[in-house]
């Protein structure tokens, strides 16, 4: 790693290893000055940026816990988080002021709520390349590896999303995960574009840039035709993405004139991508390595290999080398060939849920993590996703669960009953369609519906179809049968071709 190459730049900063060490080495005293020390939680607001990057080096510095806000949400959610997480301070970037404070920070325990900008130095320092640009903080609390680093919250199977607590091993060992399955090298360019409120934004492609001493252009927000310039700009050589910005890439008008030639690999994953998308880029000579994970890993599970990829599109790939996985098959595990609920076991495997142990406790065991999803694992090892836990819905790599929508649409006093499910979308991958029962003599209409949830939902999660109707079907002990839901959803709104 040498001190003098760029770490971190954006279209109008760049900062090298030195200055990025300088930067955090600053925040870390500042955050420290704030009261914060081992195992309090700093909150971020913020898209992708280097005050981002910055911001959870120096929490990790100070021995802090990082809880990394997801920018899309509306203001209750955001203030549930802080309380649940009981953050000490939030940070938030400039794009983020009237989010933050509509928030509601100081209601839900926060002691201290500033801009990104207060924790940069007055000055840019100088120093030759390598030599220490500020001395230590003091009194370092000593960090170990099984110490929490991150909470990254996850929508919840109950209603409510819950924070998965990552450690600084669970990091380490993705990264090094990533490094066994990658020939990541220091002169690439990696660009961070997949959001840093996503474990995927944070493990898959950067991290393992930085520790080999590349360079992480951080991109804030996706748009196709400014991404395929910035490309060639900055003769980038990976990225990670979910399928829909593969599919909105190719499909731009300047898809066929953009220079690609300096890319050698792209990670996708979050959903399946479609053969067309997969053979547009196929065509440019550029094979996509699908990945398989969860923020419970960190998030690594499988990885397709590119010798292998090109034969296997459709594959998750292979088990990454320091993660073990087995499958159960009616309450047996088996090692594979064959489909089977996927149990996942390593060092990266995370700590658990956020002041949840009986959350925790069902779906993790003598540190195998139940994933709910069925997976089917060939003769030669590659693995194919078969099934999911069936209520979640993945929205342009977002996960959304029905039981969160569903509560939020019940709290309307007219409304009696209601159940969210996924409808096949173009261009996202799924949508959600709800289908809402409402009292005798209620008036609520799909406007005001909608009006209630956006107060109290990220947009994402709105359903896009709303149908009211005079029942849902139940089975015999009464609970909704949501197959038969999902069958009429595709029947009302038909995938467009």
């Amino acid at each position: 790693m040498n001190p003098a190459t760029v770490a971190l730049g954006t279209e109008h900063e760049e900062l090298t290893y030195a200055e990025l060490a300088a930067r955090v080495e600053h925040t870390a005293t500042r955050l420290r000055e704030l009261g914060v020390s081992a195992g309090t939680r700093v909150a971020y607001l913020g898209p992708n940026s280097i005050d981002t990057w910055v911001c959870f080096f120096a929490t990790a510095r100070a021995g802090g816990i990082f809880v990394s806000l997801n920018i899309r949400l509306a203001p209750p959610e955001i203030g549930y988080m802080l309380a649940d997480s009981g953050s000490h301070v939030l940070v938030h970037g400039p794009e983020c002021a009237e989010l933050a404070t509509a928030a509601e920070p100081t209601e839900h325990g926060v002691a201290h709520v500033l801009p990104a900008a207060d924790l940069r130095p007055s000055s840019r320092p100088e120093s030759a390349a390598g030599s220490p640009l500020l001395d230590p903080i003091d009194a370092q609390d000593p960090v170990e590896l099984d110490d929490p680093v991150l909470i990254l919250y996850t929508s919840g199977t109950t209603g409510r999303p819950k924070g998965a607590v990552l450690t600084h091993a669970n990091i380490t060992w993705n990264t090094v995960n990533q490094l066994a399955h990658i020939d990541v090298l220091s002169t690439d360019v990696a660009l961070c574009v997949a959001p840093l409120f996503h474990v995927t934004g944070l493990g898959q492609v950067s991290m393992p840039t930085l520790l080999k001493g590349g360079t992480v252009v951080v991109v804030p927000k996706f748009d196709a035709g400014g991404f395929l310039a910035l490309i060639a700009r900055r003769r980038a050589t990976c990225f990670s993405a979910v399928p829909t910005m593969l599919q909105m890439l190719c499909e731009h008008p300047d898809w066929e004139s953009a220079d690609l030639s300096s890319l050698r690999y792209v990670i996708y994953g979050g959903s399946s991508i479609a053969e067309d998308v997969a053979q547009a880029w196929l065509d440019r000579g550029i094979v996509l390595q699908q990945g398989y994970g969860m923020t419970e890993a960190a998030p690594g599970v499988f990885m397709a290999l590119p010798r292998g990829a090109l034969a296997r599109p459709v594959s998750a790939g292979v088990p990454h080398f320091f993660t073990d996985v087995r499958l159960e098959v009616d309450g047996e595990v088996v090692p594979g060939p064959g489909p089977g609920e996927l149990l996942v076991r390593g060092p990266n495997v995370f700590a658990g849920y956020w002041n949840r142990p009986e959350e925790t406790a069902q779906v993790l065991a003598e540190g195998w993590y139940r994933s709910g999803d069925v997976v089917r694992i060939e003769d030669d090892g590659w693995a194919y996703v078969v099934d999911r836990v069936k209520d979640l819905i993945i929205s342009g790599g977002e996960n959304i669960y029905p039981a969160e929508v569903e509560a939020a649409i019940t709290e309307l006093a007219d409304v009696t009953a209601a159940a969210v499910v996924a409808v096949p979308d173009p261009k996202w991958g799924e949508v959600g369609c709800a289908y809402v029962v409402l009292g005798a003599g209620a008036d609520l209409d799909e406007i005001a519906l909608r009006a209630h949830l956006e107060q109290r939902l990220a947009r994402y999660k709105i359903p896009r179809y709303v149908e009211l109707c005079d029942d849902l079907p139940r089975n015999a002990t009464g609970k909704v049968l949501r197959s038969v839901l999902r069958e009429q959803a595709r029947h009302d709104h038909p995938t467009p071709h």
